[in-house]
């Protein structure tokens, strides 16, 4: 099936804090991306990076603590920051794949009913024509028996089958993007590549855009079209995904790059350090204080991405010197 793809969202220079007692705090610094119609973008980095607050921000499900100070969110040609109804956006245009499937799911009403539920707000449907589309969302993201699970409660599914039955819910709504918030995260390795797997199926048969987010590296290879990398607030990193795994060029790509267990005899590496909370000011590339290939500039000034290819870009001042990787 052909899609025309195109730019359906894209995040413009996206500053955000937080209002903490010792004052605002800066999240984000400048945070641009795109997902184009029917492609996945990965935003990938270590565990307190900004990947999910720039996520949330889209669907503006943010704390009351947080404040976004300047950039732009456009879906479809609208700026989402100044729209006046987002409920006509959550779910209904895009939808959010939370990271914990295990509490996600009321645990005092069927899959049906939360199906259903979903069904009669985003799609205005009732009755049997309801059901059937809660069963044929089901039957999508291949849960057995389908009608029979519709009156299951949600201890009586798996993890996996947990995570399946959220995937429905963003199809009932017929959602044109998909957020996958850690999608894998508690599951086994096994179910992690049917979850991604089905993921993938839907961004090819419907056409629909998803942007993943997560840590793992090795889990989007297969699947993401392009790739943002995010390091403190900041995205030090854009590439398609081949071109990414090939020729990773930020010392923080590469370290997560040679972080990745790999069937080599060579020593699992690690990165020293810990990324900084938003309570630290590090001044220059934030990234400095861990990063082996620091000169006296990445402590004083902050790099801007630099054009390193075809749609390739990073954010460092040595980006023309050549590595061995």
């Amino acid at each position: 099936m052909y899609y025309n793809f195109m730019t359906i969202l894209e995040v413009k220079n996206l500053n955000l804090g937080f209002n903490c007692e010792c004052g605002f705090r800066q999240a984000l610094f400048d945070v641009s991306f795109s997902l184009e119609k029917g492609k996945m973008h990965s935003l990938v980095g270590e565990s307190g990076c900004g990947k999910t607050v720039s996520a949330m921000s889209i669907l503006r499900l943010l704390p009351k603590t947080a404040k976004i100070t300047s950039g732009e969110i456009i879906f479809k040609g609208e700026n989402l920051l100044e729209c006046t109804d987002m409920r006509k956006i959550r779910g209904a245009k895009i939808a959010l794949i939370p990271q914990d499937p295990m509490t996600s799911l009321n645990p005092l009403y069927t899959i049906g009913n939360q199906l259903i539920e979903v069904i009669k707000i985003h799609q205005n449907l009732r009755g049997d024509e309801a059901y059937k589309t809660a069963v044929e969302a089901l039957q999508a993201v291949q849960i057995p028996c389908a009608e029979e699970r519709m009156k299951s409660y949600p201890h009586e599914f798996s993890g996996g089958m947990k995570q399946r039955a959220i995937i429905a819910m963003a199809l009932c709504c017929k959602a044109e993007i998909l957020i996958a918030d850690e999608p894998t995260t508690a599951l086994d390795v096994t179910i992690q590549a049917q979850i991604m797997n089905l993921l993938d199926e839907i961004k090819r048969e419907k056409g629909t855009s998803i942007l993943l987010i997560t840590h793992d590296l090795a889990l989007v290879g297969e699947n993401s079209d392009y790739i943002s990398v995010m390091y403190a607030g900041r995205i030090v990193e854009n590439a398609p995904s081949k071109e990414f795994f090939a020729n990773p060029k930020h010392p923080y790509s590469r370290a997560l790059m040679r972080s990745l267990p790999t069937n080599r005899d060579s020593e699992l590496e690690t990165i020293q350090g810990q990324p900084p909370s938003i309570m630290q000011d590090i001044s220059g590339c934030r990234f400095h204080p861990r990063c082996e290939r620091c000169i006296d500039i990445c402590t004083q000034e902050v790099p801007v991405l630099d054009n390193v290819g075809i749609n390739h870009y990073s954010a460092c001042f040595r980006n023309g010197e050549q590595l061995l990787f």
